[in-house]
């Protein structure tokens, strides 16, 4: 239950900042523009907290459905505007001032990701260095050399020093279905450059399948059943396990590695057990109760224990303030130009819909990010920013993006477009939007289910 509910909070926190950071930008480009502001509210529905601000009396609300929200302007196309305010109603203003601030809501949804990679990378992210795991015959890894224990030095001209890096390396190669290099350095120090060409794969792109598509898995030191952490208070703080315990046996069930241990504890919640362990050299028994927790649906047994990582493939990847500021920025607009193009070959055909995510797959990593750490819940809150900006930037009515493209045939045809049309380009907005909605949906319950 507890998982459950730090993955929904840690989403509803997310989702309300974002669009709280979405709103705003409208919010203050209008004021900073003379437009007045009757109400600013993040979420839909009856409102849980409400107050007035300001020469304005402009009205900040927090309701009941935070999935979205909304800026309030005086507008004459909604109600009566008094005329010694119609200089400050939205629908008076210039073309211009209407474009920008429109365009403020996405904007600063890109300006929060910059400012949260920048965060990222001074705080630092602790990543595993990219080693080549086991590689498949007649695989584009294959065929490029690849082979076990390889570390991963350079993709493209990069450095890759953690997983994360070299994957945002060969993702754009893998939707573009092109060719790479490789800068690679084997067990025995020496180094060689080969090229990763992905042109000729024919494998559909899915979650899941990228290292399917490239022919390898990265290597994975197996984990022996040896503690590095004790959660206070838990079966194994109050049985007396302490870090650096090796787990022997549990009952009669032998326990060669982490793997074991997991397999044998999770299958018996709230059950007696008894551990043997080696402790400086002695062996001895320690009987423990196992905890019981709520995991994918189903009751599982826990200890409250975590296994013992070696630091010697784990690296801190971080930069100083000045240049965490370029790499924020490079990060951003290298992340947005990915979405776009991924959403084009969704569109056109050529990747599948399956890689759309709704709104359970984002709170699923939602929670995932936040567990890891605030650096990697920045990560996470940087990409969700920039989708939305995305998002709201397409030419769908109903979107911000929709708007803009009303404004550009306004400002071509010098006239704006008719309410018959702006009618039913909304209509034809929120189609589209319902059947996004629902394949998203779709695909959130099938990656749940399976």
């Amino acid at each position: 239950m507890f998982d459950i509910l730090y993955t929904v909070g840690a989403f509803l926190l997310a989702i309300s900042l974002l669009v709280a950071v979405h709103e705003f930008g409208h919010y203050w480009v209008a004021r900073r523009l003379g437009v007045k502001i009757l109400r600013f509210s993040i979420g839909f529905g009856k409102p849980l907290w409400k107050k007035t601000f300001g020469e304005d009396q402009t009205e900040f609300v927090i309701a009941s459905l935070p999935l979205g929200g909304y800026v309030k302007m005086l507008d004459g196309r909604e109600g009566d505007v008094a005329e010694d305010e119609a200089h400050r109603a939205f629908d008076r203003q210039s073309l211009r001032t209407r474009f920008a601030i429109v365009f403020a809501g996405p904007a600063f949804n890109f300006i929060f990701a910059i400012v949260a990679y920048w965060m990222m990378f001074v705080i630092g992210i602790q990543g595993v260095v990219p080693v080549v795991g086991e590689v498949s015959e007649n695989t584009p890894a294959a065929q490029a050399g690849l082979a076990t224990g390889q570390k991963i030095i350079a993709i493209g001209g990069k450095d890759t020093p953690i997983w994360d890096v070299a994957l945002e390396s060969i993702l754009p190669v893998i939707v573009d279905r092109s060719r790479v290099e490789m800068f690679l350095e084997n067990k025995d120090g020496t180094t060689f450059t080969t090229e990763l060409d992905l042109s000729q794969t024919t494998q559909e792109m899915e979650p899941g399948k990228l290292f399917d598509i490239l022919g390898f898995l990265p290597f994975r030191e197996e984990l022996k059943a040896i503690i590095g952490r004790v959660v206070d208070d838990s079966a194994a703080a109050k049985a007396g396990l302490q870090e650096n315990d090796k787990i022997i046996r549990i009952d009669e069930h032998a326990i060669n590695n982490w793997t074991d241990l997991v397999e044998v504890v999770s299958v018996r919640p709230d059950e007696d057990m008894l551990l043997l362990i080696e402790r400086d050299g002695r062996e001895m028994e320690i009987p423990t109760h196992t905890m019981s927790a709520e995991q994918d649906g189903k009751m599982v047994g826990k200890l409250g224990i975590g296994p013992f990582v070696s630091d010697a493939n784990r690296v801190l990847y971080r930069y100083d303030a000045f240049a965490a500021l370029s790499q924020g920025w490079d990060k951003c607009w290298s992340n947005a130009w990915l979405t776009l193009k991924m959403l084009g070959k969704i569109i056109s055909g050529e990747v599948s819909v399956k890689n759309l995510s709704g709104p359970l797959n984002i709170a699923v990593y939602a929670g995932y990010s936040a567990n890891a750490g605030f650096a990697r819940f920045l990560d996470f809150l940087a990409i969700v920013s920039i989708s939305l900006g995305i998002l709201n930037l397409l030419p769908v009515p109903v979107l911000d993006g929709g708007h803009l493209m009303f404004y550009l045939i306004e400002a071509i045809k010098g006239s704006p477009v008719s309410e018959k049309v702006e009618l039913i380009g909304q209509q034809i907005g929120i189609a589209a939007l319902v059947l996004l909605m629902s394949v998203a949906l779709y695909n959130d319950f099938v990656r749940l289910l399976s």
